[in-house]
């Protein structure tokens, strides 16, 4: 039981932290994704990356206190569900208008 509450914990940890950086991008990271009349379609890299580096930490930390067999595939769960749901509602993608 614990380990499903943390899981949700960290599920909504990474999911915030996506959120976070794809709206407000510290490091500016952007791919061209398309080009249409309405304007260029963008995917901001800054969230998954900040998320991805936060999961390697959560994973150092669950190393370091030998914890990685039994927590380290919780952890994994809700950082894949987080990426997920995340592209699900597109979060990272902006359209810059051409006008």
């Amino acid at each position: 039981m614990k380990n499903v509450f943390v899981t949700i914990l960290q599920f909504v940890l990474f999911l915030a932290v996506f959120a976070a950086f794809s709206f407000v991008p510290p490091m500016h990271l952007q791919h061209v994704v398309g080009t249409t009349s309405d304007g260029t379609r963008v995917f901001i890299w800054d969230g998954l990356i900040l998320t991805a580096l936060l999961f390697i930490v959560i994973l150092a930390i669950e190393g370091a206190r030998r914890r990685i067999r039994t927590s380290g595939i919780w952890t994994t769960v809700a950082f894949a569900l987080a990426v997920v749901i995340g592209f699900a509602i597109k979060l990272g993608f902006k359209t810059i208008s051409s006008f």
